[in-house]
């Protein structure tokens, strides 16, 4: 058996891709003819949570492991291009790689220490880091504290940042990029071992794999791209503020990946969609948006536990190697000590 079939591999393009590229890159012209250019912001918007979502699926939804702390790596970013900014680098070649290296490096020593640790105490190790740094970001008075740091102009290109159009079509490009790079990663002997180790880390130790580099690699990529994610964000925004390092914003990068589909490659992109189209929507009818989206968020873990893309596959055709017998097997084995639940010999559990 091949590994293009087993539950390892995870195929998330196609010519349907391709088609929703080229329709998301005809968006800012499409929304300026119907004089909406308002929502070119918010679809950017979208496509950097896209991006901070899908670096956290990769250590959540592949790797098991639950990071109470990934915002911490979207502010670490995005205080990287405001200091910069503020020292007079402006070109993003320097800030937005910078900034990658920055997370990398945080997630680098993050990991270092959270990895040896299982169950609960990974998640409050996770929390603990993200606040502390939380916590430093505020006592920066030198560069805003508590207020923020606001950016005088966005980071500096060939094209015009400063135009919405032109800055959404680079978010664009950005986030196919590291989508396409998830995907590869996913789908190589890394990803199958990050996979494995969720499942059962006593059998992959046992037949000779580095659960803990491969693990610890996880993490730096995925806070290397939360890195990135946080640096466009301080640029959508013209500031940066210690805001972006608060726990609710760990938790609700969390939710956006529970939303779309923990462990599935289009699960991170879906669930922010989701998200953020409802407080678009759920805060203009009630100052109680948080409400009504807890219940939304209710239905969806009770009706479908794999989230919204689960419930696609569900629902689709049964083909050979299709995605419905994919879902079956991925039932039986959630059922009997499969992914995502605690177990004395895997010990996935111990990382949420």
């Amino acid at each position: 058996m091949t590994a293009h079939h087993t539950l390892l591999h995870h195929r998330a393009g196609g010519p349907w891709a391709w088609a929703l590229l080229a329709a998301l890159a005809a968006l800012p012209p499409l929304l300026q003819a119907s004089g909406l250019e308002f929502y070119t912001v918010v679809a950017t918007r979208v496509l950097i949570f896209a991006m901070a979502a899908a670096s956290l699926n990769l250590i959540l939804g592949f790797g098991g492991l639950v990071s109470f702390g990934h915002a911490a790596y979207v502010g670490l970013g995005g205080y990287t291009v405001g200091v910069l900014m503020d020292a007079g680098v402006a070109s993003a070649w320097i800030a937005w790689p910078a900034a990658m290296a920055v997370s990398g490096l945080a997630a680098a020593a993050i990991g270092a220490v959270c990895l040896r640790t299982r169950g609960v105490y990974f998640i409050m190790i996770t929390l603990a880091f993200a606040q502390m740094f939380y916590y430093l970001a505020v006592s920066l008075k030198a560069y805003g504290g508590d207020d923020g740091l606001a950016l005088p102009a966005r980071s500096t290109l060939p094209v015009n940042l400063a135009d919405d159009a032109s800055f959404y079509w680079v978010v664009l490009a950005l986030f196919a990029l590291v989508f396409g790079a998830l995907r590869v990663l996913v789908n190589s002997p890394l990803g199958w071992l990050l996979q494995a180790a969720k499942d059962n880390e006593t059998r992959v130790a046992a037949t000779g794999g580095r659960v803990f580099a491969v693990q610890w690699s996880a993490f730096i990529v995925a806070g290397a791209i939360a890195g990135l994610a946080g640096a466009l964000l301080a640029n959508l925004n013209g500031m940066v503020s210690p805001h972006l390092m608060h726990w609710s914003q760990s938790g609700q990068l969390m939710v956006m990946v529970i939303i779309g589909g923990a462990g599935a490659p289009w699960g991170g992109p879906i669930g922010a969609l989701v998200f953020l189209l409802l407080e678009e929507v759920l805060s203009g009818v009630t100052l109680h948006w948080q409400f009504a989206l807890g219940a939304i968020l209710l239905l969806v873990v009770l009706f479908a536990p794999r989230g919204l893309v689960g419930l696609v596959d569900r629902f689709a055709p049964v083909g050979r190697g299709g995605r419905r017998g994919r879902q079956a097997q991925e039932d039986r084995g959630g059922r009997h000590g499969g992914r995502m639940r605690p177990g004395r010999e895997g010990r996935e559990g111990g990382h949420g």
